[in-house]
């Protein structure tokens, strides 16, 4: 199996959880999803080595006894409740460093996919914390699907449902470009319409210039709009063109996903080593876009092609400062 078509249909489902209250809606999505796909269902919990050893062994006994009785009356729980009833699952518990116990757990139930959720912004869970954030983010061995404390409950891989609406957010830079061929294969499969958005930096919306090429916005359309024609989709595209105007790409992502009502958001991210650098937007700004967004936040850090083709595409593009609304059917644009 292709790595494309793992992360879209996976055998082997992971969930990382701190048994707080945010996991509990990742911890659902994820066994609709493991229902859903037939998929193999992990549960893992790392307890932290940190606090309990400095505390002494029998903090450390006592903590690791807590843990083990939680994990079981969960299970269970979801036993009884018929929530696994047909799917084979395992529950894992470690005690360790959590990034190098959770990396070690993705590899040898060969994950296809990783659920976490997050408590938000200011409530963050420990998992999404700091550089543990960005070793998650940068390094999992497979795609990243996260549930944020606002997240809705729509499942969007439930095919009987109206057509869903993935939007794909990137900058055209090389990083965020790696999780195109995804997004597109995504919304193949699940009959979606894919609406790709790319947020100008506010430096570049002087409009002074009337030459076309000089113009960052009708560049950054004339990409998009190259990007979507070769993309081989079945349902037609959308593109959007924001200027962030001085507030903070995050925002424009935000805003643009809940006026699509987009039922998920995908993101490429950077494979580099470099501190701070996960894609075209800083960890800051994903972190917002996880911790905000009404739809979960699913990431990759591939760098698969996609194959050629070509489909007509309708283009919505923003000017600066709201004078108004641009739009363009057809396969080019004009100045």
């Amino acid at each position: 199996m292709s790595p494309i078509t793992a992360a879209l249909k996976p055998q082997s489902l992971l969930i990382a959880t701190d048994f707080s209250e945010a996991s509990e809606k990742a911890l659902r999505h994820s066994l609709a999803l493991a229902r859903f796909f037939e998929s193999r269902f992990c549960l893992a919990h790392v307890v932290s080595s940190l606090g309990p050893t400095m505390a002494g062994p029998d903090a450390i006994a006592a903590c690791e006894e807590a843990v083990l009785r939680e994990t079981a009356q969960l299970e269970a729980s979801l036993m009884r409740s018929g929530a696994l009833n047909g799917i084979p699952h395992k529950f894992i518990i470690r005690h360790g460093e959590l990034w190098p116990e959770l990396r070690e757990i993705i590899r040898e139930e060969n994950a296809d996919l990783l659920v976490v959720g997050t408590h938000g912004r200011h409530g963050i869970a420990k998992l999404f914390f700091g550089s543990i954030a960005e070793q998650l983010f940068r390094q999992a061995d497979c795609p990243v699907l996260t549930f944020g404390p606002h997240s809705h409950d729509r499942p969007w891989f439930d095919t009987s449902s109206a057509h869903p609406t993935f939007l794909f957010a990137t900058d055209l830079g090389r990083a965020s470009l790696h999780g195109l061929p995804q997004a597109i294969a995504a919304a193949n499969q699940f009959g979606a319409t894919l609406a790709f958005l790319s947020v100008i930096p506010g430096a570049s919306s002087n409009r002074d210039s009337m030459n076309c090429h000089e113009d960052p916005q009708r560049r950054t359309l004339e990409r998009l709009l190259q990007l979507a024609d070769n993309a081989g989709l079945d349902l037609t595209p959308e593109l959007y063109v924001e200027f962030d105007s001085g507030a903070p790409a995050s925002e424009k992502i935000l805003q643009t996903a809940e006026k699509i009502e987009a039922d998920v958001i995908i993101m490429g991210l950077h494979e580099s080593a470099l501190p701070g650098v996960i894609s075209h937007l800083d960890l800051a700004t994903t972190y917002d876009v996880v911790c905000q967004a009404h739809s979960p936040v699913l990431t990759f850090n591939c760098s698969s092609e996609h194959g050629p083709g070509s489909q007509p595409t309708r283009v919505t593009i923003s000017p600066p400062l709201q004078a108004g609304v641009i739009s363009t059917d057809g396969l080019g644009a004009k100045c």
